[in-house]
């Protein structure tokens, strides 16, 4: 991978050391604990430049050191928890968990955030190949079932998916996609409604091609929609 292109790292705010600082926060979501030198390695950030940057931000507590290296301090994940809405995100647990035991695939929660969408919760396939997403990868709206749905259930989702398709993931109350966000990997979502029919996010279920087939629907649309309205009830919706 190209250095400072995790997350929404591509999208550089021409703030050098703040670009930076979020390139090894990106790094540390996904891979983490990370040692002095993978973070160098991965982001292409200069050694000395690197540790005063992982210094300054163990001081704050955005980030932890142990014998294997960095990781997400506990702040980041509260600030995050508070920025999903922590109920939000309590709920979603239970409920994946129940997604990933019936399906046997990965389950996700997405949340929109300006023009991508975050992984706020998740829950791994206990074994064998999976599609692990962190929580707080960054992804973008068009390409992945998730994706779609939170655009299909906004305003300007006519427009970025085009209104035709737009009108199908609402009439049927999900979306699939095949090898979009990434090659070899298949998923369904389906959205989640809060009190007043607020949208909330979208719940995912994603895994390799070969177990799901080219029309993961088929498998997965009725567990997934299931979920989404349990997690939906427990907000109120």
């Amino acid at each position: 991978m190209d250095s400072l292109e995790r997350g929404v790292v591509k999208n550089k705010s021409g703030v050098g050391v703040l670009d930076k600082a979020v390139a090894v926060l990106s790094l540390l979501a996904e891979e983490g604990p990370v040692p002095l030198a993978g973070v160098v390695e991965a982001t292409g950030i200069p050694r000395p430049t690197a540790h005063r940057i992982l210094s300054a931000l163990e001081a704050h507590h955005l980030v932890v050191r142990d014998r294997r290296g960095y990781s997400l301090g506990v702040r980041v994940y509260g600030w995050g928890n508070r920025a999903a809405g922590a109920r939000l995100v309590d709920a979603a647990r239970p409920v994946l968990a129940a997604l990933r035991d019936e399906t046997g695939e990965s389950t996700q929660l997405y949340v929109r955030e300006g023009e991508h969408r975050v992984c706020v919760a998740c829950v791994e396939r206990a074994a064998g190949l999976r599609d692990t997403v962190p929580v707080g990868a960054v992804l973008p709206l068009e390409r992945g079932s998730a994706g779609k749905v939170l655009l299909a259930y906004s305003e300007d989702g006519g427009e970025r998916l085009g209104s035709g398709e737009a009108r199908e993931i609402r009439a049927r109350g999900w979306a699939e996609s095949v090898a979009e966000r990434e090659a070899g990997v298949a998923s369904v979502s389906a959205p989640v409604f809060g009190a007043g029919g607020v949208l909330r996010g979208a719940v995912c279920a994603s895994g390799p091609i070969f177990r799901l087939g080219e029309r993961p629907g088929e498998r997965l649309a009725g567990p997934v929609v299931a979920a989404a309205r349990e997690l939906g009830r427990a907000l109120g919706g």
